[in-house]
């Protein structure tokens, strides 16, 4: 059997500065702290032998026939894995508690909470950290049974039992072996903190009940705030929460996945870190925050993407990044972990991205998305001054050759979604002005936005097949284009979109799943094939819906839903034998899933369908 786990037999939990993925067997085997974008803890997920993980767990060894089944707590982010076995049935329960700070944190503490409810069950404990992506060594400090420092250069891990979980040494990391009984539980508590700190207190389970209650009553206030009450509510709350797992909550910042280095083809070089902040997602992120009536998310995710333009404003050269760290830093050299071998041989991993540095010109229009992702809100406009120097200098810069939104490494092209997304810019900035009479040059404005929805017209249109393309030198077509109608360049039922649609209906999509293009017709620089895109099968199904084919849409909607995990999370892509691909969870998959469910239940509810 491969060491290696399905991607998606995974659950997530974090406390909104970090998070950590929990495999079916009971193996962290993803952790990065005290950040989203620190050096991992651990990471067998991404190297078997040399990447970290702690396992808690039935034991096999005693009990080979054990099966397992994981869930979330409804409405949470508490996370339990079940093990079934004829002897008994256990379960650890997995969870950290927000922080709802302000300010980082460099102490995080991950809960772990075997209990037996039938019969007796052994378990195992083993942990077995990895500093710094498996680079750096770590020694071991015993003080007691029930106590370890695993202390690495920067950071120790403090592990602490309670019960009948005696920690044991094992070279430098350290293992257990427990069996309990029938309504008896143990706690194992990881705590990473900087060298020298003071030693957390015991734990007790009077304490360890306290933080799961506090946990369970975090989770159910804060979905409280939703407004969602459409036909899809477990999934769009599933999703919700997701969300809220990859957000900063120092910054408002929302990372693209919680994972780096996972492929997107098994065994190929598209492997990439998405543990990072894009313009994009969080600028379509406030509008679908929005949609769910979580404002105050939204209005952080503003804030962040209005403080990259205030910083931005009289920069030299380009006045924005395609992404940040989550702390606003625009400094994200990349560089290749040769001594990982990957998840399932899939190399190069790399930490960092070098993609930071491309030209992708239609993040100006998302900014601009963000900034009027709610007219009504004037403190969105806080930053008006610098963002009416951004859009005077983008009246200079508009026309150019990019990268485009796939960020391919084959060259640069006039691509139709980046001018799409330059004419949103200043279709924003217009309508801003005007609405609450902001200093603005709009006859130049008004007539640089022409400009652009005129050369799409001509350019970006290919008669020949009937729809807009990928970029003005080619026919290929491309998913990008989706979000045409969302962003009101076109009406959803224009002539011209259905043409375009009916063609990506013949080409992109195969039983409701949605290529991004085919790159083999538009070289993208990379060796290999990918899967289909989760992001862009759910664009489709809320372009079906705005273009009124509503049957066809719910009936996609509901084929995509059949592809999410055990606990209703995606990764960005599905293999061909419907495998989940790529980093996981995927933020920008989550945010589309919702944009969808709304688009759906409006379209459906206007018809009076159930």
């Amino acid at each position: 059997m491969s060491p290696y786990p399905p991607i998606a037999e995974h659950g997530v939990i974090g406390d909104l500065q970090t998070a950590a993925l929990v495999s079916t067997e009971g193996d962290i085997d993803w952790w990065c702290t005290p950040r989203f974008d620190s050096p991992s803890l651990f990471a067998s997920l991404l190297d078997d032998a040399k990447g970290g993980r702690c396992r808690l767990a039935a034991d096999r060894d005693a009990v080979p026939d054990v099966r397992v089944k994981q869930l979330y707590l409804a409405g949470t982010a508490i996370l339990v894995t079940r093990f079934l076995a004829p002897q008994g049935v256990g379960e650890v329960i997995d969870f950290m508690l927000p922080d709802t700070s302000p300010h980082p944190s460099d102490q995080h503490r991950i809960l772990r909470t075997a209990r037996v409810v039938r019969g007796r069950v052994p378990f195992v404990l083993e942990c077995r950290p990895r500093f710094d992506y498996g680079r750096a060594a770590h020694r071991l400090d015993r003080p007691d049974e029930h106590t370890a420092l695993l202390r690495g250069p920067d950071q120790e891990l403090c592990v602490q039992s309670s019960g009948p979980v005696a920690l044991r040494a094992d070279g430098t990391d350290v293992t257990a072996r427990f069996t309990l009984g029938e309504g008896e539980m143990a706690t194992v508590v990881l705590t990473t903190r900087p060298p020298g700190a003071v030693l957390p207190a015991p734990p007790r389970d009077q304490d360890n009940l306290a933080a799961f209650d506090a946990c369970r009553a975090f989770w159910y206030d804060w979905l409280k705030s939703s407004t969602y009450r459409g036909r899809w509510r477990q999934i769009v709350d599933r999703s919700a929460v997701t969300l809220k797992l990859l957000s900063y909550r120092p910054t408002g910042a929302l990372i693209a996945a919680a994972t780096m280095g996972l492929p997107e083809q098994v065994g190929g070089e598209r492997n990439w870190d998405y543990r990072y902040t894009w313009i994009r997602d969080a600028s379509l992120s406030a509008h679908t925050l929005i949609g769910l009536g979580f404002r105050e998310e939204a209005r952080a995710f503003r804030r962040w993407v209005r403080d990259r333009v205030e910083d931005a404003a009289d920069a030299p050269g380009e006045r924005l990044q395609i992404m940040y760290r989550i702390d606003g830093d625009p400094h994200l050299s990349e560089e290749t972990l040769d001594h990982w071998e990957g998840y399932l041989g899939s190399a190069p991993v790399r930490a960092g991205n070098a993609a930071a540095d491309q030209l992708q010109l239609d993040i100006y229009g998302e900014a601009a998305y963000a900034f009027a992702a709610d007219e009504g809100d004037m403190g969105a406009l806080r930053g008006w001054e610098a963002f009416r120097r951004l859009v005077n200098w983008l009246t200079e810069h508009w026309d150019r050759a990019d990268e485009g939104v796939w960020e391919t490494r084959g060259g640069r092209q006039d691509f139709t979604y980046s001018r799409v997304m330059c004419w949103v810019a200043f279709d924003r900035a217009v309508r801003l002005a005007r609405l609450h009479a902001r200093p603005a040059d709009l006859e130049r404005w008004s007539s640089v936005r022409d400009d652009i929805l005129r050369q799409i017209a001509q350019r970006g249109w290919n008669t020949e097949r009937g729809a807009f393309v990928q970029h003005y030198d080619t026919d290929v077509l491309d998913a990008s284009l989706l979000l045409m109608p969302k962003v009101g360049f076109l009406s959803p039922t224009d002539p011209d979109w259905l043409s375009t649609l009916d063609a990506m209906d013949r080409e992109l999509v195969c039983d409701s799943l949605v290529y991004r293009y085919d790159p083999a017709a538009s070289p993208d620089g990379l060796r290999g094939t990918e899967g289909t895109f989760n992001l862009c099968s759910f664009l489709y199904v809320e372009a079906l819906a705005r273009a009124g084919r509503v049957d066809q849409a719910r009936y996609a909607f509901d084929k995509m839903l059949t592809y999410a995990n055990h606990v209703g999370l995606f990764a960005e892509e599905i293999g061909p034998s419907g495998e989940q691909l790529g980093n996981f969870p995927q933020a920008f998959t989550h945010l589309a899933l919702i944009d969808a469910a709304l688009a759906l239940d409006e379209e459906l509810d206007r018809r009076g369908s159930a």
